[in-house]
């Protein structure tokens, strides 16, 4: 008796944990929506894993994105410039990056 109340308690704990929990939805970084909205165009993943990479640690990495933020004209700011960087670095450089 004693074991199945213990099981009734248990199954309804787990059940009420189960419909509490609710869905995780994915939220993008300012980084990555600058990026995909104003870098994707020109750029594929090829460009971040090639051979011949210009950015080869953090400060390089953020002046190329400096570089061709302003070489396309997109008036970032210089957070947005760092948000870039930072999302460019999680995704495919993996560089330690310096404030």
């Amino acid at each position: 008796m004693i074991r199945r109340s213990l099981l009734t308690v248990l199954f309804f704990l787990f059940a009420t944990h189960v419909v509490a929990e609710e869905p995780r939805t994915y939220v993008a970084s300012r980084g990555e929506l600058l990026y995909s909205t104003s870098c994707i165009g020109c750029h594929s993943t090829q460009v971040h894993w090639r051979n011949k990479r210009l950015a080869t640690d953090w400060t390089h990495l953020l002046s190329e994105v400096r570089h061709w933020e302003g070489f396309s004209q997109l008036a970032w700011t210089d957070d947005d410039v760092v948000e870039v960087a930072r999302y460019l670095n999680a995704m495919h450089y993996h560089y330690a990056a310096s404030d």
